[in-house]
């Protein structure tokens, strides 16, 4: 894998937010902070279209640090809010999607996302943060969690409110399809798995390919079970991997980090990565049959020790530990006991 983003990097190495780049004559890459996260900030990618105006990849975080720092990398490149006609989403995700409502709001630009994730956000926004909250505690506690631990984790409905406020799209774009930016030739790839309507867009005419989360330089996206997602969240990762894995572009412009070449050596890494997360799963149920998707998070390997996990850290890693579990069973190597909250152990061979 060759790193093209350097910029990006180095500002990595540095800890620092990297430049605005202009990286074709009709193409910027602007990144906004994501506050208090690890991820530190999303590349909202900007697009000169056909006849004026702008189109965006991505929004930012909802909230005003993240608005100013969008706003400013527009007027860097002498632009600003007022130009911009469309917002592409990959994924419903809070740091992707956040500003999206904000945009519309001030220019009237359409928002476009995949039906799979424009459908979750529709139901999470009518059903409500108390609702969302009560229903992501009792798929907790399904997982092996003490209502306790649980209760804690999630949060108080009002923590998550503004996650129920994020814009439901008004256009729909499924896999194929071309998206409405004039002068490019965006198609969109389905590529379930960090969500069900995760989209990464395959640009025709300059064979860049823009890969949201789905493949990332350095890391591997979250794939986790939710209380209303996929059954197989994690298979269908995999299945999304390779299908994008001889694509063969010129550059691969991600969400996160930097910018890269050799997308199938990439997609290797992160397929090898999760054989591995398997395989240390299976071992964690051959040492204790009968273990709960809360419990065996616990045996495996983090970035940091187990005991310091809590909140939303925690509810990652338990389930994406149960998103392998699915695929494990899906394999034949491992049974669930059924039951409000199942226990797994290795299947009789």
């Amino acid at each position: 894998m060759e790193i093209t983003g350097t910029a990006q990097h180095e500002a990595w190495q540095a800890r620092a937010l990297p430049p605005v780049e202009q990286l074709r004559p009709d193409l910027w890459a602007v990144p906004v902070p994501i506050p208090h996260n690890p991820l530190r900030y999303v590349t909202v990618h900007v697009f000169a279209l056909d006849g004026g105006g702008l189109g965006l990849l991505d929004a930012g975080w909802g909230s005003d640090d993240s608005w100013a720092a969008l706003t400013g990398g527009l007027a860097a490149i002498g632009a600003g809010v007022h130009d911009v006609r469309g917002v592409l989403v990959t994924h419903l995700h809070f740091d992707h999607l956040g500003l999206a409502a904000r945009l519309r709001e001030a220019t009237g630009a359409w928002v476009a996302m995949h039906p799979a994730d424009a459908s979750s956000v529709g139901r999470i926004s009518a059903a409500g943060a108390a609702a969302f909250v009560a229903s992501e505690v009792e798929f907790l506690v399904g997982l092996g969690a003490d209502r306790e631990d649980a209760v804690s984790d999630v949060g108080p409905p009002d923590r998550l409110e503004s996650f129920t406020r994020m814009a439901v799209a008004d256009r729909l774009l499924e896999d194929g399809e071309q998206a409405d930016f004039p002068g490019w030739r965006m198609r969109a790839v389905h590529t379930p798995g960090h969500t069900p309507g995760h989209l990464c867009f395959a640009e025709e005419r300059t064979r860049l390919f823009f890969s949201g989360d789905h493949v990332l330089p350095r890391i591997s996206p979250n794939v986790s079970t939710t209380f209303a997602g996929s059954a197989d969240p994690l298979g269908d990762y995999l299945a999304s991997l390779a299908a994008v894995r001889e694509l063969d572009p010129a550059e691969v412009l991600p969400a996160h980090e930097w910018r890269f070449r050799g997308l199938d050596s990439r997609v290797d890494a992160l397929t090898a990565h999760h054989e591995l997360r398997l395989t240390e799963l299976l071992a964690a149920v051959r040492a204790d049959p009968g273990s709960t998707p809360w419990q065996l998070a616990a045996h495996l390997t983090w970035s940091r020790p187990w005991d310091e996990y809590e909140r939303r850290m925690r509810i990652f890693a338990v389930t994406e530990t149960d998103a392998h579990l699915r695929v494990l069973a899906s394999r034949g190597l491992v049974v669930g006991s059924g039951g409000p909250v199942p226990t797994w152990t290795l299947a009789v061979r």
